[in-house]
């Protein structure tokens, strides 16, 4: 899994110099040998791999009001072992909120590494950011569990809440996706 999941990461194209850099240390780290998946909840081993995805209906996004983060985030998960990051997108968004994933480019769309925040703070996620198809038309059955709630977002009001990275995901989807 590991080389499949060093394949995907080789599948994104950088947009800027700061994911460009991103992208060799996450190979090296990748290469390393460690474990790239997180075994124990909530930061075990402290640096881990995480789906995002963000769901996408023509210029909005549906971000989620995070319980644990207190900000608005793209849906997403953590990467079990022996998992490929996009099965685990697709398995996510089912299970936080109810849809049945689709991918808007089959291709990653970016990818970060983040110290956390919020309620378990202090491990870094390895996120491979995708979008997938939405439809603001129907609703949406979230996990009570995990959010607070839901909305769409216009890709030019995005809240400022959010992770450090949302604007740079939208910007690369627009420019090179849409």
């Amino acid at each position: 899994m590991r080389n499949r999941i060093r394949e995907e990461i080789g599948r994104i194209k950088p947009h800027d110099a700061q994911e460009k850099d991103t992208i060799q240390e996450i190979l090296k780290w990748i290469d390393s040998g460690v474990e790239l998946c997180r075994l124990q909840k909530p930061d075990f081993p402290k640096k881990h791999l995480v789906s995002y995805f963000a769901v996408v209906d023509d210029d909005y996004l549906l971000l989620v009001d995070h319980l644990n983060a207190e900000m608005w985030l793209p849906t997403g998960g953590h990467v079990e072992p022996g998992e490929h990051p996009r099965d685990t997108a697709l398995r996510e968004c089912l299970e936080e909120l109810n849809i049945n994933g689709e991918f808007l480019i089959e291709a990653p769309v970016l990818v970060t590494s983040t110290e956390t925040v919020g309620k378990t703070s202090g491990h870094t996620d390895v996120s491979i950011w995708y979008a997938l198809k939405g439809n603001r038309k129907l609703p949406i059955e979230y996990d009570t569990s995990e959010f607070n709630g839901v909305k769409w977002f216009h890709k030019d009001s995005l809240p400022e809440q959010t992770d450090p990275h949302l604007g740079r995901f939208v910007e690369k989807l627009c420019a090179n996706f849409t």
